[in-house]
């Protein structure tokens, strides 16, 4: 807007009318909200129902026993939690001005960039602000993503699917994720010339868990040579396990290519000569659109685009 004709300004919003949408959420009985907030039941209905009026719905259905939230109510509830974040990481974010930090915060990232992308994006922001708090989780997209809707992560790196919904996120492409065989150094196919899935179909595989993408991908990419997906399997996407279990068998694992040479850099695997055409969609950064970056954020976010034009060849626009 281009005024400050908002409509929560003209009804005179009070940070207690949002505080008691998430207490009632929570208790579910207008008393027992009332006493967590420190205010008496009258005054906690005559804040509901002024919020009611402004809004013209009902928030919550009166039940004999408490209040169950309507659909409006759980819409309010949602947006109520996200701004009272919001005011949080704001005092937090002051607060570590005030003690001479330049603010903090929180990235996530799928397995394959948090291992080849962000070790130089977090090293050149700590190189310019040594003060600045960084905090990184590595998960799967959809955990990630549901992590930066409840507004604990700042920037991910990771996929959107077809399913995750898209209306309040910003999204810009890195690269494909290609994926590869990996052993033990010395496995007995290692050094085989014109390896083909013929000749791995009876291994002893380990693969992602049933239901993941990549799992389809790798069973289809079988059935797509005319070939049974392979039988004799483990399933799991733990790293630790994955490169113990390999060092102590002949087992093959289908892994990023990315986490694939990292671990063959340091002499703890070896990547088969095997092509694997079950690559991953591209994955990207996203951010939410609908909420401003912090300075912080803005620092890592510029971090990742120069160092993504290193490691993908990939020129995104760098902003202010």
């Amino acid at each position: 807007m281009s005024t400050y004709n908002h409509w929560f300004i003209r009804a005179r919003l009070k940070t207690r009318q949002l505080l008691l949408l998430v207490a009632l959420a929570e208790e579910g009985n207008i008393h027992r909200a009332a006493q967590v907030l420190s205010m008496t039941q009258p005054a906690a209905s005559k804040l509901l129902k002024d919020l009611e009026d402004v809004l013209e719905v009902s928030l919550f259905d009166r039940l004999p026993r408490g209040m169950r939230p309507t659909w409006y109510g759980e819409t309010m509830i949602r947006h109520a939690r996200m701004a009272l974040a919001n005011l949080n990481q704001a005092h937090d974010e002051i607060g570590a001005l005030k003690r001479g930090h330049y603010g903090q915060v929180g990235i996530g990232a799928i397995t394959s960039p948090g291992l080849s992308l962000l070790p130089a994006a977090v090293a050149l922001v700590k190189q310019e602000h040594p003060s600045l708090r960084i905090s990184l989780d590595i998960e799967t997209s959809p955990v990630l993503l549901e992590r930066l809707e409840q507004g604990k992560l700042d920037i991910v790196v990771g996929r959107l699917y077809e399913e995750h919904d898209k209306e309040n996120l910003r999204y810009e492409s890195l690269t494909e994720e290609l994926v590869c065989a990996m052993t033990r150094p010395g496995h007995p196919l290692s050094s085989m010339t014109g390896l083909t899935l013929r000749d791995v179909v009876s291994a002893n595989w380990i693969v992602p868990p049933a239901g993941s993408v990549l799992r389809h991908r790798f069973d289809l990419m079988f059935q797509q040579d005319g070939l049974a997906p392979p039988l004799h399997t483990v399933e799991t996407s733990a790293l630790l396990f994955i490169t113990r279990m390999l060092q102590q068998s002949d087992m093959i694992a289908v892994v990023a290519e990315d986490v694939a040479r990292y671990y063959a850099a340091h002499g703890i695997v070896t990547v088969l000569p095997l092509a694997m055409p079950c690559h991953m969609d591209a994955f990207g950064i996203i951010t939410r659109s609908d909420r401003l970056l912090s300075p912080a954020a803005k620092v890592m976010m510029k971090a990742l685009k120069q160092t993504s034009l290193v490691q993908y060849g990939r020129r995104l626009e760098v902003g202010d």
